[in-house]
This record gives C-alpha cells, structure tokens and sequence, in this order.
C-alpha cells in the first residue's frame, strides 16, 4: 500500500469518528421535540434510502454471492439478524440516546473509551477466548471509572442518581455495540459488512415501528414544528453518524489493519468533549476527568498488553 493511500485511509477515519463524536451533542439538540424512540428511528429509516444503492452495487459487483460462502453450511440469518437486532444495535442506538439525554454529552463521549474492554469480555462468550486476569483488571478499572464520570464522591461513597442511571444506559448501549461486533461474525460470512449494516438496520426499523407509532405519537405531531436547531440534530444524525460515517469506515478498513481502526474509535471522546463544550457548553468535573482517564487506562491494557483480535466491524 503506498504512503498516499494510507493517509487517505486515515483520513478516512479521522472523519469518521468525528462524525461519530457529534451523535451525543446531536441526542441533546433534539431532545426537547423528539423523544428517544424516534429520535433513533427516523435517521435509520431515512439512511435505508441512502445505503441501498452501495449494498445494491457491492452485490451486483460480486455476482450476488459472498466469497467467503462457498463450502460453508448456510445458518439462519433471519434469526442471526434478529438476535442482533434485539440484544444489538437497538440497545446499542436506543440506550445511547435515552442515556445520554438523562447525563452528559461529554460523559457519554468518555464511556465510549470502554468499547474495546467489553469487546474483549464479550469474546469469551462468542470466540471461546479465555478471561484473563488482564481482562477482569480492565474490566474494573472501566466500571471505577464510570461511576467516577457519574459523580461519584469518594469520600460519602454517594453517587450523582440521575446521571448514574444515564451513564449506566449508556455502558449498556457500549455493551449493545460490543454484542453487536462479537456476534456479527455469524453474518460476515455471508453478508459483507455494509449489508450486514443495512439489514440490521432494517431490522431496527421494522421492530421499532410499532412502539415509535404508539409511544411517541407526539413527534409525529411535532414535525411541522421541529424547530431548526431539532432538524439540523436529525440531519445530522442521518448523515453523518447512521450513513456517511459507516460508509467511510468501511472504505477506511479496505487499506487500513481493522485493529488500527478500531484504536482510531480514540478519536470519539477527543472528539466529543470539545463539541459538548462549544456547543452545550458542558464542563468536565474533576472526578469525570479522573473517571475518563481510568476508562482509558483500561482499554490501553486490553489493547497494548494483551494479543489483538481480528476485528471485522465495529459499530460505536
């Protein structure tokens, strides 16, 4: 690969997760007329429109049939998709809007550092890897570190509730996206990782629907008044954080080692917490920086100390 395209690679990733660190600013621009149903439903319905010509085109160039099928025993992939639609990227989308409604733009952009942690822990489950001691060390440093980022004092031992329960939504989103990775590997044989997205999306479409349609009724109401400010989040969580940033990402992981990728995910809070603060004029709390910092020193253990895995897709 010459010099040229790796820094077009990385450039790749670098818009990416920039487009990724905006999705919690854009959760708190919208919140006031869209409630978290809809608010992850519309931009994934609308984004289908725009990632069906690629998945139409990516099959047209492979003949219809994925490489990596032939001599492989077909699974059912209505039911694999439908498992990674209800303990995947619903949860993984849902969780992360409610949650970061109910805390921090800028701490849910620091509990995103956690991904690769409970992507490791959930290859034990699904990759028969072994829970290391390493494993179990980065997995408590992430938690410390959550409540940290949820205001914990360590003096009275007492926790801020409200933002507590929306970073604990929010570390079950990460938990959501990290099923969503591990799993998804029953797919990948089949499907290339951009259909895989498209389907799950689907998925997520369809299975929300019918709760969008009867729980939050009011946004449909609200449309024709969302405010600018409510349709440049909604545009922007279309454009940038369900299509465009997936699609760059995946052309990224074309030139780019998936493990160097996947570190780029980095970016995400380096990202975030400046935008929070122009933005949403959020501050950082001594204790939410010392909580950040731990998340990261845990997944700098899982990533430098211990022996890197293959990662096919990730999904932030």
């Amino acid at each position: 690969m010459t010099t040229q395209s790796k820094m077009m690679s990385w450039s790749l990733l670098f818009s990416c997760n920039l487009m990724w660190a905006l999705q919690f600013t854009c959760i708190k621009l919208v919140q006031d007329q869209a409630g978290p149903l809809f608010t992850v439903w519309f931009p994934t319905a609308i984004s289908l429109a725009v990632l069906y010509p690629f998945v139409r085109a990516e099959r047209k160039a492979n003949g219809g049939v994925h490489p990596q099928v032939i001599g492989k025993k077909r699974p059912n992939l209505f039911a694999v998709y439908l498992v990674l639609c209800v303990f995947g990227v619903i949860p993984g989308q849902l969780f992360m809007t409610w949650g970061t409604r109910l805390s921090l733009a800028s701490n849910a952009a620091l509990l995103t550092l956690v991904l690769p942690v409970t992507t490791a822990i959930f290859a034990v489950f699904f990759l028969k890897e072994k829970m290391t001691g390493l494993r179990w060390l980065s997995f408590a440093l992430a938690v410390f570190g959550v409540a940290l980022c949820s205001g914990l004092d360590v003096h009275s031992v007492s926790l801020n509730k409200g933002q507590l329960f929306g970073n604990l939504l929010v570390f079950a989103a990460i938990l959501g996206s990290s099923f969503y990775n591990s799993y998804g590997k029953a797919a990948l044989d089949w499907h290339s990782p951009i259909e895989m997205l498209f389907w799950t999306y689907v998925g997520l479409t369809i299975l929300m629907t019918p709760f969008v349609a009867v729980l939050e009724r009011y946004s449909f109401r609200n449309l024709p008044h969302f405010t600018l400010t409510t349709w440049a989040g909604l545009t922007m969580l279309m454009l940038f954080h369900t299509t465009l940033s997936m699609i760059l990402f995946l052309k990224a992981l074309k030139s780019i080692d998936a493990i160097q990728a996947a570190l780029s995910n980095y970016l995400i809070a380096f990202f975030g917490l400046p935008i929070a603060a122009i933005w949403l004029h959020e501050r950082i709390s001594v204790a939410a920086a010392v909580g950040g910092v731990l998340v990261l020193a845990s997944t700098m253990l899982i990533t430098l100390l211990e022996k890197p895995a293959t990662v096919e897709t990730v999904l932030p």
